[in-house]
């Protein structure tokens, strides 16, 4: 019957869901084989019926219809398993149940048969029950095999397990088994499932997302467009429906995720359900175990069915909670995928004026912190709404034992949910106020990590250290005030049994003095009450956790409704080769569209194959103007088209963290010829021949491991290898030597370039190429001014040949002569990256070798490092191995301290001993004798049971705030320590470690410290003593449990170490695989106008969809692992259920029903004990992995100490700046070759000296060493007669200067990125901006020295950033000033102004530069020129041009002689 009723739904399900077609294998001949022989037994039957029992058939048709429809059966079961083939089904639940029923209705029959055969009744008789007994093996054979393997490498198991498999989740044992025998490994783990890929997710979550962007754009502009443009009323109008657009955002975001993922949902949603009943059946059940009990004329065995009974209803209980629990954290990880897919898309058409408003801190943030929020809410949403009738159903059945009186429960209840609810609205307010603390010191790290190098340089680390600690304290201060109230939710929803049962029991008896209180009674209310219990302390943590899904939902939909790029900003077209390639017509643009418009009627027309030189001075709009054709910028008006492909250059360039030849073909198919000279042109031959691994060499994040000129000549040669029609260049030439600019200009740009027939705008301070340009734009305040050839303009006498000619001016006070000398000069430089540099003397073997850094291992001998490896440069994130020591534990648990530790020991238990008390109180009151109707002393007896409750409900608080607190301590320190190790740790850590790995430590590690390992050692402990005071109450019961009790803690333990061993290293692996998600998110954004301009997003989204899944491979069998462990431990608690109620029953003569009802009521809190055991030490184990990630930097090599404490310097040290080397020599690492190799040199004070050499040569190995960047190899140096290796590296470096070449801002006010620890006046400050030519501009910002910069300094222009830095070597004015190539970003009119600054303002210091322009240095007192390390000349400049020498050589290439 039951298979006839589901078949047609069932057919229907298989119809509407086709997973694939099944080949038709052994396995399902044999299936159908058997089938059949089944089959034919019922008509063997009919046929013997219709022959033998001819006569009986009337009276009896039953006989002869009831084979022909138990064949029947067989043949629809038959029919079932091909539909299931061919619609790709290989676990059918529905033929599980009806063979499983089959089996057990065939029981009885087969039994009657057998005795039938026994008597000899018939030879026919026998076989036929032989078949129905072979019907019923047939059964059980199907059930166990019924599904075929899958094909493909390491497909997930659950796909191929058996319903029954799945139920009980044995498909996850066998890996459970090899993460015993060995540390699980990537390869270890299975392929994820397809409805599981990114690929298949966010595929249809974007269709749906998509159409709700879509009606929030329309609605948005359709208020607006009845009204006047620009008028009042239209900007209140848009600023309202901003405003509702953030509100109503997070409830689309979760729209949207609910059409995609509720039916799946829902299903989990209903074994919820289905679980409940059977949760609610388990009292019922008891309460007629008590009554068997005192019923002395029942027959034992209904006690046995009673307890049997009990035992399966706890089983089914504990499959239908697993299955949910498995369903819900399916359904989080699928919404974790579409989420992140969705933010990471979004980065990528989020427009410039909405992006400065969201950080990569921010961003980082929203896929780990609020993923994790929403995946929660998954999980524990269902009890929002569930809760409620759980505890309406417990009152009901409560009001059925306890009359009237359950009303003093429900009034309890009423108490307390409102101050829960109140509590959990102040949560999640100080979870807002946290997530902004914590989101602004993510923010703050990843600045700190991409300028690191220039923190070290300036001794600015404690500067920006405290502020770091600043936004710590206050995410504390916030997270300790959520966690006491938290503590006060815990606290009153862990007595709410008490409270109830007290409220109840105490109106039962104070009601009537005839109403007694028996074990009945009392221990059915309080099993009802211990079921209550759940859903009340869920409850709370439910409505906490949709608080903060909440706060989530609306952050992440803010972001994800923020303004796109539009398309319609830029006309696309196919390539004319006769006609214009880009044409801009009367074109406003602006980089917002309320912001003011930074380009004015830009009206201009580029021919194809034309080269279009774009000049002007800093901040004029040049870039802009690139960014507008790129449609990076809002159109206000006007008309912009460019016809073809376009390929793109940034000022600043991007670099992938991949080989450089990833880099350079960027996605495109590798063509050789072409490759080698591109290669060529951009003049990569020689770095490919002095790389350690040529171009499989690895590039660090941002190009850390090469110079600002080989950074720019790689982003070059990407943009050469596409083959574009349009290259749109911003300044590529300003990074490199002026003979390596001639060169890429003549071979890639110029006339006779590679690029000849390719339409080229180029933006350029060098304006010794101009005259080969076809056409001139001369920008001035946003707008183009003159458009002309050089000699046209030249002959207009406008702001074109006004420039040149102050530039001529310029030249003669030099007092450089010749035409080819102010030719050259107009060439730029070769920027040296300062930042986060080991500059590009770590890929020269002469200077450093890459291998230096990129196999740096403290652990390891160097000399072990395998050739192999020798191009890597970062460390991947890796996974330790085996369970997490012991050590971790030991060190966590230290930084609380013991002043915590022992008194939350004792309040533990204290708490647990009260428990026990006035439970055991309760047992002893049930079996109080009844006199004359009553009992007495019942008052009495009420006011001890309230005692104990009080006192118990007191330690709950104590023991969860003590353990709230102890974690904030912890926490404190731990954070404290990973900063101080961060800070501390030398440049070589972080060319080796991506900023991702870091980012991570500081982020998803360090809330993980925060929050979950004190939520999880507390709700541990709880259960752990608990599940002690159930064994002791069972075992006071029936001491013979103890022959139970004690196997199965021996097969707990033996279970549970199993597990550990696999969830830890799953934990692990899925940490590792999670830097690189965020990894690949930094750098998306950075290089986002990059991938836009190329036009390579599909590629970049196929990565970021690979690197998700890769972590998803390894958090799907970690939650998996959880829900075997309990599954099979709960088992075993229902079999401590079976054995107490099966002992109590043989002791019913013995036992009294007070102590038995006791027993078996706590026996049934064993499985829910033991879940959340399992989910708590789960919790525990896996998270104090962060504390042991968080620690591993601990181990890491350490810089020399900031301040040595038993060395003062005088507070005017270096007062004269007179340095000398003695035999100085430097190695990036033993046994490599020398970087600078045995110099001897005294530089007298206020001396200018020059330091050049070509690429390799060591020049800034020499300044890397005078800042202790790195530490002597050999040899001292002395500054005013000090050994700098003997002092504080803070007492060095804040007493000299570096100017970087590389501009470096953090966000935060001018006045802080100038003077982060507030040692100068303002007055002061404004002196600096002043001879830093930058006084006019702060002047004119609003906000003046307070105008927040952004992340970056990304609202400053190059050349406003370099002046900021040159502003604060001027507000230093140490006696000694290394300048790296200072004014390379700047024009030249800006380049004469700073040359002249430095010269008057430093003329009373000792001045060294690394110089990349050669009439830079011409005045200096010397030039010291270097090669490989060496110093092969030393004179003044004038000197070294009569020696002819090398310095003669470079001149002469520079066209200065």
């Amino acid at each position: 019957v039951y298979l006839w009723i589901c078949a047609p739904f069932y057919f229907l399900y298989l119809y509407c869901n086709d997973r694939g077609y099944i080949q038709l294998s052994n396995l399902c001949w044999a299936k159908m084989v058997l089938g059949l022989i089944l089959a034919s037994f019922g008509f063997v039957e009919f046929f013997y019926v219709l022959l033998e029992k001819n006569q009986e058939i009337e009276q009896h048709l039953v006989f002869l219809l009831s084979p022909v429809v138990r064949s029947l059966t067989v043949v629809l079961v038959i029919c079932t398993v091909h539909v299931e083939r061919v619609r790709g089904c290989r676990s059918s639940p529905v033929l599980f149940i009806f063979w499983l029923l089959a089996v057990l209705c065939s029981l009885v029959p087969l039994r009657a048969k057998v005795r039938l055969a026994v008597d000899e009744v018939s030879e026919t008789v026998t076989r036929i029950a032989l078949g129905r007994h072979f019907q019923g093996i047939k059964g059980f054979r199907l059930m166990m095999v019924l599904d075929d393997p899958l094909p493909g490498a390491n497909p997930c198991p659950v796909q191929d397990a058996s319903f029954l498999s799945k139920i009980l989740f044995w498909w996850f044992s066998g890996l459970v088994v090899k993460g015993y025998r060995k540390p699980l490994q990537v390869e270890d783990l299975w392929s994820l499932r397809e409805e599981d890929t990114s690929k298949r997710i966010i595929s249809s979550v974007e269709e749906e997302w998509a159409l709700e962007y879509t009606t929030l754009q329309r609605q948005e502009r359709a208020p607006c467009e009845s009204l006047p443009p620009g008028s009042k009323l239209a900007e209140q109008t848009l600023l309202l429906w901003k405003l509702k657009k953030e509100q109503s955002s997070g409830v689309r975001l979760l729209r949207t995720l609910g059409r995609s993922f509720g039916p799946y949902f829902l299903l989990g949603s209903l074994c919820l359900v289905v679980h409940d009943a059977f949760m609610f059946s388990i009292p019922q059940v008891l309460s007629l175990l008590l009554g068997f009990m005192r019923d002395e004329d029942a027959p034992l065995w209904k006690g046995y069915f009673y307890a049997s009974l009990m035992f399966l209803l706890s089983c089914l209980q504990s499959l239908f909670n697993h299955q949910y629990m498995y369903m819900c954290f399916t359904v989080g990880m699928r919404v974790k995928t579409a989420v992140m897919g969705l933010v990471y898309r979004k980065t990528l058409v989020i427009n410039s004026a909405a992006r400065r408003t969201c950080t990569v801190g921010e961003i980082v943030n929203l896929v780990s912190a609020d993923t994790q929020k929403l995946m929660d809410f998954v999980v524990y949403f269902n009890a929002v709404w569930m809760a409620p009738i759980e505890i309406a159903l417990c009152l009901f059945f409560l009001w059925q034992h306890l009359g009237p009186s359950a009303l003093a429960g429900i009034a309890t209840v009423i108490l307390i949910f409102p101050l829960n609810g109140f509590i959990a609205k102040k949560r999640s307010k100080l979870q807002e106020i946290q997530m902004k603390y914590m989101d602004g010191r993510i923010k703050l790290m990843n600045e700190i990590l991409n300028g690191i190098k220039f923190l070290k340089f300036y001794a600015w680390e404690k500067a920006f250290q405290n502020q770091v600690l600043d936004y710590r304290e206050k995410e504390l201060k916030a997270l300790k005030k959520s966690q006491i109230l938290y503590s006060i939710s815990i606290a009153s929803f862990s007595s709410s049994s008490f409270l109830i049962a007290f409220a109840m029991f105490g109106v039962y008896i104070l009601m009537d003095h005839k109403n007694v209180l028996d074990a009945q009674k009392v221990f059915v209310s309080m099993a009802l009450i211990n079921i209550l219990k759940t859903p009340l302390s869920q409850l709370p943590f439910a409505m906490s956790t949709t608080m903060q899904a909440a706060v989530s939902l609306k952050r992440l939909g803010k972001f994800l409704c923020q303004d796109e790029l539009k398309a319609s900003n830029v006309d696309k077209g196919p390539p004319s080769p006769d006609g214009d390639a880009v044409v801009v017509e009367n074109g406003m643009f602006s980089w917002s569209k309320e912001g003011s418009p930074c380009l004015k009627r830009i009206g201009v027309r580029v021919p194809s194959g034309s080269l279009v030189a774009v000049v002007g001075h800093v901040g004029s709009g040049k870039s802009s103007l690139l960014s507008a054709m790129l449609g990076e910028m809002e159109k206000r008006s006007g008309q912009i088209s460019v016809k073809g492909s376009v390929a793109y250059v940034p000022q600043q360039a991007w670099i992938q963290n991949a080989s450089l030849r990833d880099n350079i073909m960027f996605g495109q198919d590798r063509k050789e010829s072409w490759y080698k000279q591109v290669v060529e042109a951009c003049a990569l031959t020689p770095d490919l021949k002095i790389l350690p691994a040529g171009d499989e060499t690895e590039i660090g994040e941002k190009g850390l491991n090469l110079s600002g000129g080989q950074k720019q000549r790689v982003s070059l040669a990407r943009a050469v290898y596409r083959k574009a029609d349009v290259y749109l260049l911003d300044d590529p030439l300003s990074a490199v030597d002026t003979h390596v600019g001639q060169h890429i200009f003549d071979k890639v740009v110029g006339p006779k370039g590679v690029l000849k027939d390719k339409t080229r705008i180029l933006v350029t301070h060098g304006l010794s190429f101009l005259p080969q340009a076809d056409l001139i734009l001369v920008m001035v305040d946003g707008e183009i001014t003159e458009i002309g050839s050089y000699m046209d303009l030249l002959g207009q006498q406008g702001a074109f040949a006004d420039l040149i000619f102050q530039i001529a001016l310029f030249l003669i006070s030099l007092h450089v002569a010749g035409p080819k000398k102010s030719s050259s000069r107009l060439s730029v430089t070769d920027f040296m990256l300062v930042p986060r540099e080991l500059s590009k003397e770590q890929l020269i073997s002469g200077d450093t070798s890459s291998t230096s850094l990129q196999n740096m291992d403290p652990m390891s001998d160097p000399d072990d490092d395998p050739v192999e490896d020798l191009g890597r440069l970062t460390k991947a994130d890796r996974a330790h191995t085996g369970r997490v020591k012991l050590e971790m534990y030991v060190e966590y648990f230290q930084t609380i301290g013991l002043r915590f530790i022992l008194p939350i020991i004792f309040l533990y238990v204290f708490q647990q001993a009260a428990s026990l008390s006035y439970n055991y109180w309760l047992s002893l009151w049930a079996d109080d004798p009844v006199v004359n109707g009553t009992q007495i002393d019942a008052d009495l007896k009420l006011g001890v049971f309230g005692a104990l409750g009080v006192a118990q409900g007191v330690a709950v608080f104590g023991t969860t705030v003590a353990i709230s607190l102890g974690g904030i301590i912890a926490s404190r320190h731990l954070h404290l320590d990973l900063l101080n190790n961060v800070l501390h740790s030398p440049m070589s850590f972080f060319e080796c470690t991506p900023s991702g790995n870091l980012l991570n430590r500081f982020s998803k590690e360090i809330d993980a410290i925060d929050c979950m390992i004190p939520d999880g050692l507390k709700m541990m402990l709880s259960y752990l003593f608990k599940l002690l005071e159930v064994c002791i109450i069972v075992l006071m019961a029936t001491p013979f449990a103890m022959v139970v009790i004690l196997p199965l803690t021996i097969l707990y333990a033996f279970i549970q170490s199993f597990y550990v061993a696999t969830s830890c290293q799953l934990r692990r692996l899925e940490s590792v695989s999670r830097s690189p998600i965020y990894t690949h998110f930094n750098e998306t954004v950075q290089g986002a106008s990059v991938i836009r301009a190329f036009g390579e997003q599909p590629r970049f989204i196929l990565e970021a969809n690979s690197r998700v899944d890769h972590n998803q491979t390894s958090y799907f069998p970690r939650f998996v692992a959880t829900r075997w462990l309990a599954v099979n431990l709960e088992f075993l608690g229902n079999i401590l259920v079976l054995a107490a109620s099966v002992l109590s029953v043989m002791g019913k003569d013995t036992l009294s029903p007070g102590i038995v009802g006791l027993a078996v009521s706590h026996s049934l809190q064993v499985t829910g004990i033991l879940s959340w055991i399992v989910r708590s030490w789960t919790d525990v184990e896996n998270n104090i992995v962060s504390v042991e990630r968080v620690k591993e930097y601990a181990d890491t090599p350490k810089e020399a100490p900031w301040a040595m404490e038993d060395v003062s310097l005088p507070a005017s040290w270096p007062h004269t700046g007179a340095i000398e080397l003695q035999e100085y020599g430097l190695q990036y690492r033993k046994g490599l070759e020398w970087a600078v190799k045995d110099i001897s040199l005294c530089i007298q004070e206020r001396e200018k000296v020059g330091i050049v050499g070509r690429t390799g040569a060591g020049k800034s190995s020499l300044a890397l060493g005078i800042f202790r960047i790195l530490e002597a190899a050999k040899g001292d140096i002395f500054i005013d007669g000090v050994n700098i290796a003997e002092i504080g590296l803070h007492d060095l470096r804040s007493r000299i200067t570096i100017i970087p070449q590389d501009p470096v801002l953090f966000s935060g006010t001018l006045r802080m990125n100038l003077d982060p620890f507030n040692s100068y006046s303002d007055d002061d400050v404004w002196s600096a901006l002043e001879f830093a030519h930058l006084k006019d501009f702060v002047s004119g910002l609003p906000e003046k020295l307070n105008y927040e910069c952004s992340e970056g300094g990304e609202n400053l222009s190059l050349g406003q950033r370099q002046l900021l830095c040159l502003a604060r070597a001027l507000l230093r004015k140490t006696k000694v000033l290394v300048l790296d190539e200072a004014t390379a970003a700047v024009d030249l009119e800006m380049d004469n102004l700073i040359q002249t600054t430095i010269r008057s303002q430093f003329e009373g210091c000792t001045v060294l530069t690394i110089a990349h322009r050669l009439n830079t240095i011409m005045d200096y007192t010397r030039v010291i020129v270097m090669d490989k390390g060496h110093i092969v000349e030393i004179d003044s400049p004038s000197g070294l041009i009569a020696q002819r020498g090398q310095f003669y050589s470079m001149c002469r290439e520079a066209g200065l002689v």
